[in-house]
């Protein structure tokens, strides 16, 4: 599957659905469902300007999104008018493209992974279970989470 790198604060207001468009430099062609990876490093300004102060993950994929469509900006006021989908400050304008995000959802397990430039592929290990016992306990478990966090 399809994987991108996305700095933190930014990973985590896509997964949580604050932010819907990410900016990049470089058009693509990919269109679908991809991974998003957390870096190590942290935009530790964009987090103070936000006024994020929770804990983030780092160093993980942390859930995932749809990329439904490119956004070819071609000026900076273009990319002013949709400062309140991409949450960029003002010196990074100098971005052309506006990856249009849909569908995104975190992990509550973020999957440590080293992330690469642009869209990389991951294969995630597909587990063997063979206690049914234990298969039905975890979707018993995340039925319930998921009943409770939607009601």
């Amino acid at each position: 599957m399809k994987c991108l790198s996305i700095s933190q604060p930014f990973a985590d207001l896509i997964i949580s659905g604050k932010k819907s468009i990410e900016l990049r430099t470089w058009n693509t062609s990919f269109r679908g469902e991809f991974l998003i990876h957390a870096p190590i490093k942290i935009r530790t300004q964009d987090c103070k300007r936000l006024k994020i102060t929770k804990k983030l993950v780092t160093g993980a994929i942390v859930g995932k999104a749809v990329l439904y469509d490119v956004k070819k900006y071609n000026s900076s006021m273009e990319i002013k008018k949709d400062q309140k989908f991409h949450l960029a400050a003002k010196d990074v304008y100098n971005k052309k493209y506006g990856f249009m995000l849909k569908n995104t959802r975190p992990f509550r397990i973020p999957i440590p992974w080293k992330g690469q430039l642009r869209f990389f592929e991951v294969k995630l290990p597909k587990t063997i279970v063979k206690n049914t016992e234990i298969v039905s306990d975890i979707i018993d478990e995340e039925f319930r989470y998921q009943w409770i966090g939607h009601h």
